[in-house]
Order: structure tokens, then sequence, then C-alpha cells
């Protein structure tokens, strides 16, 4: 038996296994800490999202609208709330929205798998409506949680929505878009830039050429920063 075992441990080496030798019946391989333990928390975060109580929007909402994309990337994008399509498909920015995010996306040199996308809210308001100020503050906290746990270098926040959920109603992104601002959540301050949300440059194209400007300036940023794209 001892033989057997040390065979065991030295075709375990030569594989590089990381298992561990343990009386114990489960628990018995090492948890992957590369993304420094990112996972479980975004894990409990989703979980304490779905058990709200007495929320509206959960009520007539199909699934939750939790995340996507990468959760080690440098870069997070915040939008407002799932439309129909995000809700049937449980993603944000998979409807006509996203189709134009995806676009702009592109226009910068930036693969939408490389990054970080979440919003607001992440159930979808009933008939599409925009999220109500006391939805926005409730849902605030997580996001906040969230924006933590991704701790970008870039904060991305579309809309006035996203906007609101950091900042406040005092500012109007219309004079604020494009500029970059430091944000303090949770002690740590986040490079953020406000710009259109997607949905709203569809109902305006004439706003395109603003966006245009914020795009460009995000990807210059990126370049100063060295992020990967």
């Amino acid at each position: 038996m001892v033989f057997k075992e040390i065979l065991n441990q030295e075709f375990l080496k030569s594989i590089e296994s990381e298992y561990i030798f343990d009386n114990a019946p489960i628990n018995r391989f090492i948890k992957n800490k590369e993304n420094g333990g990112t996972d479980e928390k975004l894990a409990e975060l989703k979980s304490k999202i779905k058990s709200i109580k007495d929320c509206e929007l959960k009520k007539f909402a199909k699934n939750i609208v939790f995340s996507d994309g990468n959760p080690n990337s440098q870069i997070m994008l915040v939008g407002e709330g799932p439309g129909e399509k995000e809700d049937a498909h449980g993603k944000p920015f998979v409807g006509d929205a996203g189709i134009l995010l995806n676009k702009m996306l592109n226009a910068i040199k930036i693969k939408r798998e490389n990054i970080y996308i979440t919003n607001v809210v992440n159930y979808r308001p009933p008939n599409n409506r925009k999220p109500e100020i006391s939805e926005i503050n409730r849902y605030s906290g997580f996001l906040r949680e969230h924006i933590s746990i991704i701790n970008p270098k870039i904060l991305i926040l579309m809309g006035s929505t996203a906007m609101e959920s950091i900042f406040g109603q005092k500012l109007k992104i219309s004079k604020e878009r494009g500029k970059w601002k430091e944000t303090i959540i949770n002690q740590k301050t986040f490079l953020t830039i406000l710009t259109f949300h997607p949905a709203y440059l569809l109902r305006q194209p004439d706003q395109k050429k603003f966006s245009w400007e914020d795009l460009k300036n995000i990807r210059k940023k990126i370049d100063e920063l060295k992020i990967k794209t």
C-alpha cells in the first residue's frame, strides 16, 4: 500500500496535479485562486440579489440578468437594465441596443468578450420603462459591491440611470459625458467616464457624433494604461 501510494504521488507530480492527499472525503482539490476569489464573490452577490424581497421588478421578470463577459477584465461597463430580449436570455445587451453596443466596441477595437458588462438593475422593468429612483437607489448598493469585486481600471457608465446610481441626480449626462472622473467606492478610487446609452442613440441618432468622441477618449485612455482588449 505504501509503495502504491508513493507511485501515485510520483505520477501526480509528473502531470503537475494539485491534488491533496488527505483522509477527508471531500474538498480534495485545491481551489483555483488565480482571480482572487472573484468567481465566488460574484456568485454570492448574485445569490444576494436573487434573495431580494418585495421588488416590483423581480415580480414581473423572467430571469435575473447579472452580467456578461470576462470577470477578470480591467474594463467594466454598466448599462441601465434588461429589456425584453435580455430578460428572455438572462444576459445584458443582447437586443437592438446590444447590437449597437457591439458595433461601438468594435469601432475602437474592443472585443466584447474581453470586458465585463452589467446593469444598474438586474431585473427587467415592466414595459421596459426607466427604473424609478427608489429602484436605482435600492440596486446601487449591489452595483457598488459588483464594481468593488471586479475592481476595474476603467469604469464606463452608459446612460443617465448608470450615472444616477453612482453620482445621484445632481449631474446631467449631456453636460458630463466624455469627462473622466475619479469615483470612490468602498474606499477605492475608480477612473470613470459617462457616455450615452446605446438605446438612447437608437432614439436620437444625431447624438452618435458625441458618443464617437467619447469612444475615442476611452480608447486613448486604454492605450495610456496599456490595458489589453
